[in-house]
């Protein structure tokens, strides 16, 4: 599964590198030019999330971020004075810097320890997602109160900040809709998918009662995406994977509907099968009747007959499946490197 973390994105653009100060304008300055570069380093970790395939390229970039913000810290927190005595904006700017090390650094090995289990239940994955999305709600409180800081220090010195936001920001904004957008989308798609993997499951340990309760379970939670898809806004109006999501549960539903009752008595038939088989061996041959010989042979017959169907039927389903998911990961990779900016 694809994500990213928030950047700093504050709201004015800087080029000196003087610590010490004539101007408030100065200070903000050199403070918001260390801000502007964790703030492109956020965007070259957000690139190789949404565009690479890499997890060595991912962990890298994601290793550049956290020593961009060490220096950052080293270099801001060297301004004992902050400007004339004012130190309020610089604590601000290190508790945000200390925060979003933390996360980035000591969060993500939690966040990669339960991705590692997450794909086993869809509590589990749930789970995931929102450990991972509290990391960027943490991050963005400290960026609001950091902008907040800096308003009331350019407000205690008449210094006019203008509102916009600069390109960074918008490509920043518009990266976290798209995977905000294609994680709703996967969890309606993995909650069936995981259903699925659970069934497949029972049927390979010929457990008739899970088997059932999967089957049940699988065309339940189709149907609740099914009528997900209906109010769902695509993002941009671009269908790409909602339809690659909607042909993924049809499929789970006709699955649960139609493959799941013949698993389950052919599974039955085999288990007759073998109860006969059982009977007949403990019994002596002389003691076997005529009636029970045609029947036991009629039954391995219909045995063998539906072990072909069987096959055959699982075959296609598989050939079925195998093309459903693999369009929905093909639609769910072509709509983030469509709508995320590459550069």
């Amino acid at each position: 599964m694809k994500t990213a973390l928030s950047a700093l994105l504050l709201l004015f653009v800087l080029n000196t590198n003087a610590q010490e100060f004539k101007t408030p304008v100065d200070y903000l300055d050199y403070i918001g030019n260390e801000s502007d570069i964790i703030s492109r380093t956020t965007w070259k970790y957000t690139l190789a999330v949404a565009h690479s395939k890499s997890a060595r390229k991912i962990d890298n970039t994601r290793k550049a971020l956290v020593k961009s913000i060490q220096n950052a810290k080293k270099k801001i927190g060297a301004l004992k004075d902050g400007y004339k005595g004012d130190v309020e904006y610089r604590d601000q700017m290190l508790s945000y810097l200390t925060i979003s090390e933390n996360q980035i650094n000591e969060e993500y090995d939690k966040i990669i320890d339960m991705q590692e289990v997450a794909e086993q239940s869809y509590d589990f994955m749930e789970a995931y997602i929102l450990a991972r999305e509290l990391v960027n709600e943490k991050i963005n409180a400290e960026v609001d109160k950091l902008n907040a800081n800096q308003k009331l220090f350019a407000n205690k010195y008449g210094i006019q900040i203008g509102e916009n936001k600069t390109e960074l920001a918008k490509k920043m904004k518009i990266s976290n809709e798209v995977f905000g957008n294609q994680t709703d989308l996967y969890l309606i798609f993995f909650k069936a998918n995981i259903t699925d993997y659970n069934l497949m499951q029972a049927a390979e340990k010929k457990d008739l009662n899970a088997i059932q309760q999967n089957a049940n379970a699988l065309e339940q939670f189709a149907n609740e995406g099914l009528e997900k898809l209906k109010t769902f806004q695509a993002y941009k109006n671009d269908p790409l994977l909602i339809n690659a999501t909607k042909k993924a549960l049809e499929f789970y539903k006709k699955e649960a509907v139609e493959l799941s009752p013949k698993i389950i008595a052919f599974l039955m038939l085999n288990e007759k099968m073998e109860e006969s088989n059982t009977t007949m061996n403990n019994k002596k041959p002389k003691d076997r009747t005529k009636e029970e010989i045609d029947a036991f042979n009629k039954l391995v017959t219909e045995v063998n007959k539906e072990v072909g169907n069987y096959n055959k039927l699982n075959a296609k389903f598989n050939a079925e499946k195998t093309t459903a998911v693999n369009n929905w990961n093909m639609a769910s990779e072509n709509f983030v490197s469509k709508h995320v900016p590459k550069d």
